[in-house]
């Protein structure tokens, strides 16, 4: 394990000011110059920390950027309560749609790929596994036949992520309902279509 994975390993106290200090310092500074003209030492001096600080727990920009990213991209909330799995399933996927496809989005899958590690993977993989299990969970607990989430994140998920990094195609909530309709527990979409004219 190297030097960089270790320190972001450590939380609490002045490891954690440090690492709020230096995302916000991105955040503020990505919301005021051209992503191009980002530089450790502008960073390093907006969050009041030293360059040496920064190269020495997260290595370059690249993987700094990535860092912040994975921290952007963390729910946070849990998934809404609709009522139904199906009404649950398809709120939550629409909005991550939404969310990934939007330039903000975009912008932020770009800085966890440029640099991506195994632990920034996982990281990313971890939080929709969550939100979905959270949802299969009370699909379980209402009764109703609980998805299977790895199915899920090939039918669903997969083709979403596709879309979002290749431009292949319009993503619309329409097309977020005809992936859902293709997952078995659902049978076949008609528990998708009463759970939208339940919520409208």
């Amino acid at each position: 394990m190297d030097m960089a994975v270790k320190e972001r390993i450590r939380v609490g106290g002045r490891s954690a000011r440090i690492q709020a200090a230096v995302h916000d310092a991105v955040r503020e500074l990505s919301a005021e110059i051209d992503r191009a003209e980002l530089t450790v030492p502008l960073i390093a001096a907006r969050a009041g920390v030293t360059p040496s600080t920064i190269y020495r727990r997260w290595g370059d920009l690249s993987e700094l950027l990535g860092d912040v990213a994975v921290e952007r991209l963390r729910p946070v909330a849990e998934p809404l309560d609709t009522g139904s799995t199906a009404g649950d399933l398809e709120a939550w996927v629409v909005q991550y749609m939404e969310e990934m496809s939007s330039a903000v989005g975009r912008a932020m899958l770009r800085d966890v790929l440029i640099n991506i590690s195994e632990g920034n993977a996982c990281q990313c993989a971890n939080f929709t596994y969550e939100q979905l299990q959270m949802i299969a969970d009370r699909a379980a607990h209402r009764g109703e036949v609980p998805f299977d989430v790895d199915d899920l994140v090939d039918r669903v998920i997969g083709p979403i992520m596709y879309h979002v990094l290749f431009g292949h195609g319009e993503l619309t909530p329409d097309y977020c309902r005809m992936l859902l309709a293709r997952v078995p527990e659902l049978k076949g979409g008609a528990d998708v279509q009463s759970a939208r004219g339940e919520a409208s």
